[in-house]
């Protein structure tokens, strides 16, 4: 076998084997071979540099082994044996190879490396030799020989990648450092590193690679450590190419990079010496995306434990502290959540973050100013020396933040460090001093406007609620084991588990507690002590270490269980309350009543001091009553009374009556004292004195029955209509007597009633209101004898309420009167002598008495559908205000499971509201109170058997129902009435069909497939209102078709409708009528109509109907009279029909402008400007509509009635684009 320019053997060319080794040929097996090359490698094993005559004599055998018979052997021993000789080879023939040829050296060299996959069996009988062939390479660095050829690249890359692959965690010291010789020889000794034997390195950094082979990480983070002199100047051409020339291509790598840029810092910073700067560049890149990966890089860099970035590259940290105040919010988020790793890891830096940090408090984004605070908070729970009093001061400005979230979190972040710190003492007193301050934060927020701010209310009744649960849970234990005992302390378990951290866990937790409770009566003697109201705080110390000690396991160092039983008992344990406490609150109190109180010093007037002392204590007579049993505390609230602060007084009463169930068998000086005065309250005393004063007495004296006759009798004697101002708090207290006491005071009521609430008072005007035109004034605007009205009102339904049956068929009567209030638009007489504002007022009371009858059943079931028509359209009134208020009062009731369900639907009409903050509020209301039947339904099991009054879905019929009854309904052919049905039904059915729970979708579309089947119950014989029912059921199977593709499943329940509102037909009865056109259904998808197939054919939004025109008899000033100052600027057409005029009045009659809806978007503008101004007098602005007459009323039992007219588009309307799919 010749090469060219190849070193000739010694003799004749003949192959010199070593003694007793015969010829290896073709023509042995492979055993043979293989015996034979052992004795050869023995051989080359034995022989130095120095034996320059065995060097020649073995020549020709060393260029035998080269040849294509050896590099080419199928047998894996043959090619290693091969692999130990040739690498002997290489060692003896040092620093000249016998090899010339360049592509022989290649092939040999790739032999070799392939050869070296065998170290990755550790187990395998031939490892020792392969372990030899690396040391052999890795000694004489046999590799360096490539150098010289031109494609010794490819060989590096292969060797690397070898290496990389097959070491594993069972190779040993010495072969991971034979590997990193050799490779770092490599690298080290030659003229550079290519960007593709850099890639062989660089990938093992990758996480996903770092995962896979820890080992070849750890090998290449050692070799770029040894060969950081070196190397760095190829990593940093690498970086150059990638971020600064964006030369993506140059690697696959490229876009890995910012992950090995943190890999490669955290190895040695010294191998970015010359990336960093580019990184500076980076940061000020347009693309937000970019910097944000940048941002989320260096946070990394800089954050790092043992980091000294910051202090070597000052430059590029100030840069980094300038993407605080980045346009793009996500990148100013990654900076403040890299803050806290800062603090923690370098509270040198501290400084530098505080400025910054002190503007992202302020920042516009909620997000980021709640993350604020948890950077600081997380930093000082692990160390408050890491938190200066300026960060801390940056959580104390957000605990009075716009956003209740970040309020929250300021608080509760707040309380959490006083916890650790001043309750738990892990820090020194000098700890505790710098944030004793909290304490006293966290009490006056109690003060804050806010409702959601008062965290002391809330915290209070929480703990309320819970020590209920919990005594509920003791009384379950107390009687003998059965199932339904079972059932009902899982509910309890539930119950309480919600209101502790993570309720999953929780659940678990307190099954176990509960478990334990059973078996240890000691336990529940001592929990039971705990929730006793006569616990005071140090004994609830001591019963919480008692049970904790019960609890403790000394062999568990971490114990959740005992951390969540902790939790609860710190829940409902009187830590804060107790007489004691009470005792130091009414002394403080009587100080500012004495006015020796420091109260100015604390920047509060007396006044306001004894106002606020007052509501907080008021606020623990709900959850610590018996705390106030004291002759001391009484006294001092009987001072209150006498005071000329109505507040005052009132909050005092409220006190007594939670408190006060003691008063008279152990106080009775407090008894004879507190009696004339609540008399004196109930009689001439303010409208909430006398409520509170009446409930007080009923709570607490035992001869309730004497003293509420005392007050009645003369209040009801003198009643005097001609004098309303005087009417107003002998009403209030009546209207309650009454309720509390009905089988005492209902009969002589029932006289006051028909006499004079109804005739005298309800049926007469004697006053002339103001005729500005305002639809809503202040209350001190009111009228005195509205004031009185709208208190007979309320007089009218808590009579009722405390009757609770409709046997004299008051009720009945009562329905009637509001129903003819409510079509009267508030004028019951229709004299036109009150002025719109006061009609407001009287709308409001007539449909709120209505939905509060509908709260006790006797009442619902007496409710026809037209009056539950009138009452739903309060909420489309066209006075802002009515709207807003009869919503809250809707939804509250609706929200407490106290209404039906079916006035859940009233919310549906809200679609139609001009503003858009009461149609986001309405959906607000809507999400909440599906929330809430559905979370009703989960925890209670016996509701199943009640599903059709709770399940949210059943709300659909009675929306159905009530949309083909409005009033504005009244051509169901024309689109633009279709769209607001439309509009109407997706504001409900957008929330309801938000999750296709149980196939629910497909249960709405089969109920309204069945009200299709079934007649208008309400008129059964009227074909045009059936035609509307149809049409608003065909809508609505529109509407869900589009909205989903499951809805056309098989429904898992037959659908029950209401019987009251719809009459089931006969079998033989089947309406598969379509009552919606093709075109039709086309303009209610896109909100146009399909193309003409006309070249350039008009696409043009369609427009929104504006005010509608409604004709009714009036005079001319009551016409002048409907303009108001402060109403939407959208004017109506005036239908100028001289038909309309009345010949008896005298003048020509002008038909008056009926208040439709006004576009959206035109409406909105007035009512912000409302707003600004702060007038809510006007409340006319972004008016909704009035209300037609019930149709089968009786004109002799009520006023004339108004009909519903034609409805016209309002030119002016602005245009819009209704989209099914938005």
């Amino acid at each position: 076998m010749e090469f060219p320019q190849q070193q000739k053997p010694a003799g004749d060319g003949k192959i010199i084997y070593p003694p007793g080794v015969k010829e290896i040929t073709d023509k042995i097996s492979n055993d043979e071979v293989v015996k034979r090359l052992k004795m050869v490698v023995k051989t080359y094993m034995d022989m130095d540099q120095d034996s320059e005559e065995e060097k020649q004599q073995y020549l020709g055998l060393a260029l035998h082994l080269a040849s294509e018979f050896f590099l080419r052997n199928p047998n894996k021993d043959v090619r290693l044996l091969v692999a130990c000789c040739l690498a002997d080879i290489f060692r003896i023939y040092a620093p000249e190879a016998p090899y010339t040829s360049h592509d022989k050296l290649k092939d040999i060299f790739l032999f070799i490396t392939r050869q070296l996959k065998g170290l990755e069996d550790t187990k395998s009988p031939q490892f020792n030799r392969y372990f030899y062939l690396l040391e052999n390479l890795a000694w004489v660095k046999s590799y360096n020989i490539c150098f010289e050829l031109e494609d010794c690249n490819e060989i590096f890359i292969q060797l690397f990648k070898t290496l990389f692959s097959v070491i594993n965690n069972s190779h040993n010291q010495k072969v991971q450092m034979h590997m990193m010789d050799l490779m770092s020889s490599i690298i080290m000794e030659g003229d550079g590193v290519t960007q593709e034997l850099l890639d062989t390195i660089l990938i093992n950094l990758i996480p996903a690679h770092k995962n896979l082979n820890k080992q070849a990480y750890d090998l290449a983070k050692t070799l770029l450590k040894r060969t950081v002199q070196t190397i760095e100047t190829c990593i940093a051409n690498f970086f150059n190419q990638v971020l600064v020339m964006g030369k993506s291509s140059v690697s696959d790598l490229s876009e890995h990079v910012f992950d090995l840029i943190q890999e490669l810092f955290a190895i040695d910073p010294m191998l970015l010496t010359s990336v960093m700067p580019q990184l500076e560049f980076k940061l000020k890149s347009n693309d937000g995306e970019e910097r944000l990966a940048v941002v989320r890089l260096l946070a990394k860099l800089f954050g790092a434990k043992d980091s000294e970035l910051a202090s070597q590259n000052r430059p590029l940290w100030q840069c980094f502290l300038g993407r605080f105040n980045d346009i793009h919010v996500p990148v100013r988020l990654e900076c403040v959540k890299f803050a806290s790793h800062c603090l923690m890891n370098h509270p040198d830096l501290a400084r530098d973050l505080t400025e910054y940090l002190k503007v992202r408090s302020h920042d516009p984004e909620e997000a980021i100013r709640h993350d604020v605070i948890v950077t600081i908070i997380n930093a000082g729970k692990k160390d408050l020396n890491l938190v200066n009093d300026q960060l801390l001061g940056f959580v104390r400005e957000r605990t009075l933040d716009k956003r209740w979230r970040v309020r929250k979190e300021a608080m509760m972040g707040l309380a959490q460090l006083y916890k650790k710190y001043c309750l738990h003492h892990e820090a020194g007193k000098e700890s505790a001093l710098k944030i004793s301050w909290i304490k006293d934060k966290l009490l006056h927020i109690y003060y804050q406007n806010s409702i959601d701010d008062k965290a002391l209310n809330e915290m209070w009744k929480c703990q309320n609620m819970l020590r209920g649960l919990v005594k509920e849970l003791l009384d379950l234990h107390k009687l003998p084991v059965s199932e339904a005992n079972n059932t009902a302390m899982f509910g309890k378990l539930m119950s309480i588990a919600k209101n502790l951290p993570d309720a999953g866990k929780a659940q678990d937790f307190m099954k176990k507690f509960n478990q334990v409770l059973g078996e240890d009566e000691k336990l529940r003697v001592q929990l039971e002590m705990l929730i006793s109201p006569t616990c005071s705080c140090k004994q609830a110390e001591i019963c919480v270490r008692e049970i904790t000690r019960k609890l403790t396991f000394p062999k568990q160092p971490t114990n959740p269980f005992l951390e969540m039983v902790k939790f609860l008992l710190e829940r409902i344990a009187p830590v804060h309350i107790d007489s004691e406490a009470i005792s130091a609150l009414v002394k403080l109190l009587n100080k500012s009543i004495e006015g020796t109180a420091d109260d100015d010093e604390e920047g509060v007037t007396p006044d306001t001091a004894i106002r606020s002392g007052l509501e907080l204590l008021k606020v623990l007579s709900f959850t610590h009553p018996t705390a106030f049993h004291s002759a001391e505390t009484y006294e001092s609230l009987l001072q209150c009374l006498k005071m000329e602060d109505d507040k005052v007084a009132e909050a005092a009463i409220q006190i007594f009556r939670n408190t006060g169930q003691k008063i008279e068998t152990e106080l009775q000086q407090i008894r004879s004292t507190l009696i004339p005065i609540l008399h004196q309250k109930a009689k001439r005393g303010t409208p909430h004195q006398a409520k509170q004063a009446v409930h007080c007495i009923h709570a607490i004296f035992n001869n309730k029955e004497v003293q509420l006759a005392q007050i009645f009798e003369p209040l009801s004697r003198s009643l005097n209509a001609d004098v309303p101002e005087q009417l107003i708090t002998p009403l209030v207290s009546l209207g309650h007597i009454s309720m509390l006491a009905p089988d005492q005071f209902a009969s002589p009521m029932k006289s006051i009633v028909a006499n004079f609430i109804v005739k005298d008072l309800l049926m007469n005007d004697r006053s002339v209101g103001n005729k500005n035109g305002k639809l809503w004034t202040t209350d001190e605007e009111v009228s005195p004898e509205v004031l009185a009205k709208v208190q007979a009102i309320k007089l009218l339904v808590r009579w009722l309420l405390g009757m609770k049956n409709n046997q004299s068929k008051s009720a009945n009567s009562t329905l009637r009167l509001l129903s003819a209030m409510l079509v009267s638009e508030g004028d019951l007489t229709e004299q036109k002598k009150i002025s719109k504002s006061d009609m407001s007022r009287l709308r409001l009371a007539a449909g709120g008495a209505i939905m509060k009858l509908a709260q006790e059943p006797c009442y619902h079931d007496i409710i026809t559908p037209e009056q539950f028509q009138l009452c739903g359209l309060v909420i489309n009134d066209e006075c802002y205000q009515v709207r807003q208020i009869f919503a809250q009062k809707l939804h509250l009731a609706l929200v407490k499971l106290l209404l039906p369900l079916e006035y859940l639907a009233v919310f549906a009409l809200c679609a139609k509201d001009p503003v858009k903050e009461r149609r986001a509020h309405a959906r607000q209301c809507l999400l909440k109170n599906i929330s809430v039947r559905r979370e009703y339904i989960k925890q209670n099991p016996l509701a199943q058997e009640k599903l059709v009054s709770l399940l949210p879905e059943y709300v659909v019929p009675y929306m159905i129902h009530l949309l083909a009854h409005d009033p504005d309904f009244t051509k169901p052919h024309e689109y633009e009435q279709l769209k607001d049905i439309k509009e109407c039904l997706w504001f409900m059915l957008e929330v309801l069909m938000t999750k296709n729970e149980n196939n629910s979708h497909a249960f709405l579309r089969k109920m309204v497939e069945n009200i299709k089947q079934t007649k208008d119950a309400q008129c059964p014989e009227d074909a045009k209102a059936n035609e509307k029912l149809y049409i608003v059921c065909d809508v609505a199977l529109f509407v869900i078709a589009n909205k989903s593709t499951a809805c056309h499943l098989d429904s898992p329940k037959d659908p029950v409708l209401p019987s009251k509102f719809f009459l089931i037909q006969d079998k033989d009865f089947k309406n598969d009528k379509e009552y919606l056109t093709a075109e039709m259904r086309q303009m209610l998808l896109t909100g146009k109509p399909k193309p003409a197939p006309v070249l350039g054919a008009v696409n043009k939004p369609l427009t929104v109907p504006g005010r509608r025109i409604f004709t009714k008899t009036t005079t001319a000033s009551d016409t002048a009279s409907n303009t108001s100052t402060n109403s939407s600027p959208l004017s109506s057409t005036i239908n100028k029909n001289s038909q309309n005029a009345t010949p008896d009045a005298g003048t020509e009659a002008s038909p008056v402008k009926r208040r439709g809806r006004p576009p959206k978007t035109a409406a909105a503008a007035p009512v912000a400007a409302e707003k600004e101004a702060a007038a809510p007098a006007g409340g006319g602005t972004g008016r909704g509509r009035k209300r037609a007459a019930d149709p089968n009323s009786n004109p002799s039992e009520s006023i004339n009635i108004k009909m519903s007219k034609q409805q016209l588009q309002n030119d002016e309307g602005t245009k819009r684009q209704i989209d099914l799919q938005r």
